[in-house]
């Protein structure tokens, strides 16, 4: 492929398919009625004296077959740990298997440092199947293009 555009995007599918493919072996289901997710991304690449911008994406997925579940914070956080940015001006509403997805506004003021991230807290009326949260990283330089995902980490949970 000649074209560094659809090497990324052939990148990207290879990602998604890994993902789903992760997830669906982890088996393990569980029921809570609520969290506070901190979820890492990157939105540079520096090593020595070479760096460039990365893309950095957010993808929520509510995998309840059943009840909704309500987004009610979403943050961005440089590396230093300050608020940068609220994406969220109100809760929002995330269907049965609906899923939704945020992109870092690039360029950001105030980002310093390779290490930036969200803070994402949901909750639900009642228990249900916790949703898939992870960061999507991708970019490319020349002809080379990189591409990541990352974890999640439940900080906080309610389950009663």
């Amino acid at each position: 492929m000649k074209h560094p555009a659809k090497k990324l995007l052939l990148i990207m599918v290879m990602v998604m398919g890994l993902s789903l493919l992760a997830g669906l072996a982890a088996g393990e289901v569980k029921l809570v009625k609520g969290q506070t997710i901190y979820v890492p991304v990157s939105t540079s690449y520096v090593r020595g004296d070479y760096s460039f911008e990365l893309k950095a994406s957010v993808f929520m997925r509510n995998t309840d077959p059943n009840q909704a579940i309500d987004i009610v914070k979403i943050d961005f956080y440089n590396t230093s740990g300050k608020l940068i940015e609220k994406y969220l001006p109100q809760p929002l509403k995330l269907n049965p298997a609906a899923a939704t997805s945020i992109h870092v506004k690039n360029p950001l003021s105030g980002v310093e440092g390779t290490a930036p991230h969200f803070v994402i807290q949901w909750q639900a009326e009642t228990k249900v199947v916790e949703p898939v949260i992870e960061g999507w990283v991708i970019g490319a330089a020349g002809n080379r293009s990189y591409s990541f995902t990352t974890q999640a980490r439940i900080v906080q949970e309610t389950a009663d």
